[in-house]
C-alpha cells in the first residue's frame, strides 16, 4: 500500500494553489488610476478648505474637509486663472474636478477644474478680496486723491463709442460750456478684453498730459456687466495716472473698485460731465459777485483814506493822492484798451485758425477719400474686365484653331473620306498584303461601325 503525501506540505500547498499576480507598485497606481479615471471624472465635492498654500509657480495646495475627513486637492495655475476668487482656509467651497493618483507618494487628490464658494457669489467674494487688499495699500486713502481743476478746458473721455452714454456726456457738456477740448478713447467696457483697453486709455491720457481731467464712463449693468471695472489691473491703472480721474460707472446705487480708487466719483455719466465743467452763467455770475465785492471794498477803503486825510488836514497830500489815482485811473484805461486789443486779435486769430482747421477737415473727409477710392476701383475693375474679355477671346480664337488642326489631323476625318482601317485580331494595323495570309480574319473599321472579314486572297500592289 503506497503511503499519500502530507498535504500540511507548504511546498505542495504553493503547487496545488491557484497562480497569483504580483504587482510592480507603478503597475498598481496605474490600475488605480485607471479606476479613477472611469468613475471619478467631472464630480463635485463640497468642503471646507484647509492648509492652503499657494506655490511659486501659480499652483494652489490644499485639503478639503468636513467633520471627519478630508481630501487633498490641488488647483492649477492654468484653471486658477479663471477662478474669480482666491482660495482661503476657512472658505466652504464646492469644487468640480477629476479623482487622481499622484504616483509619486501612492496618494490619491482631487485635480480642481473649477471652484465656487458656499454662500456668497464668487463675484463678490472677489470684489470683497481685492477691496481689502487695495485698502491695505492705501489706494483708497483721501489724502492720495486729487482736487478735480476748476475751469478744465481738454477733458479725456474713457467709454464705448457707441451708446446712450458718449451721446448724453456731449450733449452735458455741449450744453453747459461750448468750447471744451474733448477726446474720446474708444474702449470696451463689458467683457473679455474690455479691462486692458481701460487701462490702455489710461496709460494713454495719462503719457501724453494733455487733458486736464479723464472721465472713466460706463452705463448700469448688474455685477457681471460691471465686473471690467472691479479688477485689479483697471485699479491700479488709475492710481498710477498722472491725471486726475472721474469714474461714472452705472447708476448711483452701483459701487466699484474703480469708483474707491478714483480722484472724484459721479453716481451716472450724465452726472461726470455736470461735475467736470461749470456752466458758463454760474462763471459770470460769480464774476458779478466778486466784482461788486471788490468795489465795495475799494470804495469803503477810499472813504476810510478821505476821511484819515481830511482828519489831518493835509491838502496836499490828498492832492497828491488824487493825482495819483487819476493816473492810475489812466493806466487802468490803458491797459483795459490793451486787453481789449488783445482778446480782438486773440479772437481773429482763433477764428483763422478754426477757418483752418476746417479747411483742413474738409481736406481730409473720408467720404471723400472713399469716393475716390471707390472711382479708382471701378476703373480698375473696368479694366479688370476688359482685360479679362481680351484674353478670353485670344483663347477661344487659339482654341478655335486647335480643334480646327486637329480634325485636320483626327483619323475620323480621314474615314469620313472613304478610307478605311484594317486591324488583326491582336489590334495590331495592317499596312500591307503581305503581312495577311489566306483565311486570316480581319477587322475592318469604317467611320462609321466595323467589318469582320476573312481573307480570300492576296495581293501585292505591284502585282500584275
Amino acid at each position: 500500500m503506497s503511503s499519500l503525501p502530507d498535504v500540511r506540505d507548504p511546498q505542495l500547498s504553493l503547487a496545488l494553489g491557484p497562480e497569483r499576480h504580483i504587482f510592480q507598485v507603478r503597475e498598481l497606481n496605474a490600475a488605480v488610476q485607471l479606476l479613477f479615471e472611469a468613475e471619478f471624472r467631472s464630480i463635485l465635492v463640497a468642503g471646507e478648505v484647509s492648509g492652503c498654500h499657494q506655490a511659486a509657480s501659480g499652483h494652489y495646495y490644499f485639503s478639503l474637509k468636513d467633520e471627519v475627513s478630508q481630501i487633498k486637492c490641488a488647483l492649477f495655475k492654468g484653471s486658477a486663472r479663471f477662478v474669480r476668487f482666491k482660495p482661503q482656509n476657512g472658505l466652504a467651497v464646492i469644487a468640480r474636478g477629476n479623482l487622481e493618483v499622484y504616483e509619486a507618494r501612492g496618494e490619491y487628490q482631487l485635480i480642481i477644474d473649477s471652484l465656487e464658494p458656499q454662500g456668497a457669489g464668487a463675484l463678490q467674494l472677489a470684489f470683497e478680496q481685492l477691496k481689502k487688499k487695495l485698502l491695505e495699500e492705501g489706494l483708497f486713502d483721501a489724502s492720495r486723491k486729487r482736487p478735480l481743476p476748476k475751469f478744465p478746458r481738454r477733458i479725456g473721455l474713457i467709454t464705448s463709442p457707441s451708446g446712450a452714454v458718449i451721446r448724453d456726456m456731449l450733449h452735458v457738456l455741449e450744453r453747459r460750456f461750448r468750447g471744451l477740448h474733448v477726446r474720446l478713447f474708444p474702449a470696451q467696457v463689458q467683457g473679455e478684453g474690455a479691462a486692458d483697453q481701460v487701462c490702455a486709455g489710461l496709460r494713454f491720457f495719462s503719457a501724453q498730459s494733455w487733458p486736464d481731467v479723464v472721465i472713466v464712463a460706463r452705463g448700469g449693468g448688474s455685477i457681471e456687466d460691471l465686473w471690467t471695472f472691479n479688477e485689479e489691473s483697471v485699479a491700479r491703472a488709475i492710481s498710477s495716472s498722472k491725471v486726475p480721474v472721474i469714474t461714472a460707472i452705472g447708476h448711483e446705487t452701483d459701487f466699484t473698485i474703480a469708483d474707491f480708487v478714483a480722484d472724484h466719483r459721479a453716481p451716472t455719466p450724465s452726472a461726470a460731465a455736470e461735475i467736470v465743467v461749470r456752466t458758463r452763467e454760474s462763471l459770470f455770475e460769480q464774476l458779478d459777485v466778486c466784482s461788486g465785492k471788490a468795489l465795495q471794498a475799494m470804495r469803503y477803503r477810499l472813504v476810510l483814506s478821505s476821511r484819515d486825510l481830511h482828519r489831518r488836514g493835509v491838502e496836499r497830500s490828498a492832492t497828491l493822492i488824487h493825482r495819483r489815482i487819476a493816473a492810475c485811473a489812466q493806466r487802468l484805461d490803458e491797459l483795459d484798451e490793451r486787453l481789449r486789443r488783445t482778446q480782438r486779435l486773440a479772437l481773429e486769430t482763433a477764428r483763422k485758425h478754426l477757418v483752418e482747421w476746417n479747411r483742413r477737415l474738409e481736406a481730409n473727409d473720408l467720404r471723400l477719400r472713399f469716393a475716390a477710392v471707390r472711382h479708382r476701383s471701378e476703373l480698375c475693375f473696368e479694366r479688370l474686365v476688359k482685360l479679362m474679355q481680351g484674353i478670353l477671346w485670344n483663347a477661344r480664337k487659339r482654341q478655335e484653331a486647335f480643334v480646327l488642326h486637329l480634325n485636320q489631323l483626327s483619323p475620323l476625318a480621314v474615314l469620313d473620306r472613304g478610307y478605311a482601317i484594317v486591324e488583326k485580331p491582336t489590334g495590331v494595323i495592317v499596312r500591307s498584303a503581305n503581312e495577311t495570309s489566306t483565311g486570316d480574319r480581319l477587322k475592318v473599321r469604317l467611320h462609321r461601325g466595323e467589318l469582320a472579314v476573312i481573307v480570300d486572297s492576296t495581293r501585292s500592289r505591284f502585282e500584275h
